[in-house]
């Protein structure tokens, strides 16, 4: 079955097409990167994914559920983790997520040992009950992550995930996408990090101003770069057409700092 499946997206504001007939496919079971410059399109290729923004044309489907005509479906299905943090600042992680498994119906026995069992996993037991306001953006982040698992969606959809992790998070969350994978759930990765794009993901989708450029497993994109041992930064560089640019700054920077 596949996971996510998306069909000639289409989506601009005003003048500026920020998704311009994407076509791509997340397969059940396996962890898609989606990766590309900032501006490139990928948050709104989500957002569209996940129901919150409406396509100009174009189709997208989780499981098969339509986003635009059952966006509520596609919610139950999916554990997502926005780039933006999106909290209630006044409440507590405790009662944040009280509230989302009330909202999801889970059942009380059950999300409250997933949720001890989280907290104690992620070291998050003494910002529990403080207020999210003033927790740091790292356990910030921690919040969001542990209430995308609460309801044990088949798909997780992770925009930027690592911002503001330590390295214990860090490799913690790595294993979560792994663990879920394992279990038969999918993930859909949004992330600048290419070595943790190339550590975890079994394909990728490169997408460059609106336009997907390039996707395939890793072997795969060396070929079409006719690279043969080439990393995924180079790959990266290379179908963006970043290379030159990398370098000229590279240079200028060398020459700034030798004076």
């Amino acid at each position: 079955m596949v996971a996510v499946s998306i069909l000639n997206l289409v989506k601009s504001f005003g003048s500026l097409v920020a998704v311009n007939d994407v076509t791509l496919e997340v397969r059940e079971g396996e962890t898609y990167g989606l990766l590309g410059p900032n501006g490139a399109g990928k948050t709104t290729t989500i957002k569209c994914l996940m129901g919150l923004l409406d396509p100009d044309t174009g189709t997208t489907s989780v499981y098969g559920v339509d986003s635009l005509d059952n966006p509520i479906e596609v919610k139950r299905l999916v554990g997502y983790v926005p780039e933006e943090h999106q909290l209630y600042d006044s409440l507590t992680p405790r009662e944040l997520f009280e509230f989302i498994a009330s909202i999801r119906e889970l059942p009380e026995e059950r999300t409250n040992k997933r949720i001890k069992e989280m907290v104690k996993a992620f070291d998050f037991e003494k910002y529990y009950d403080s207020m999210i306001v003033t927790l740091s953006q790292g356990n910030k982040q921690k919040t969001m992550l542990i209430s995308a698992l609460l309801h044990a969606p088949k798909l997780l959809i992770l925009d930027e995930p690592f911002v503001g992790l330590d390295v214990r998070t860090t490799r913690m969350v790595k294993d979560i996408i792994k663990i879920h994978v394992e279990s038969g759930g999918s993930v859909l990765l949004s992330t600048h990090i290419m070595e943790v794009a190339q550590g975890l993901c079994d394909r990728v989708g490169i997408i460059d101003d609106g336009v997907l450029v390039a996707e395939g497993s890793l072997a795969e994109l060396r070929s079409q770069a006719h690279e043969e041992s080439a990393t995924l930064e180079k790959l990266f560089l290379r179908l963006t057409e970043q290379e030159e640019e990398v370098q000229v700054g590279v240079d200028a920077l060398r020459e700034a700092l030798s004076e």
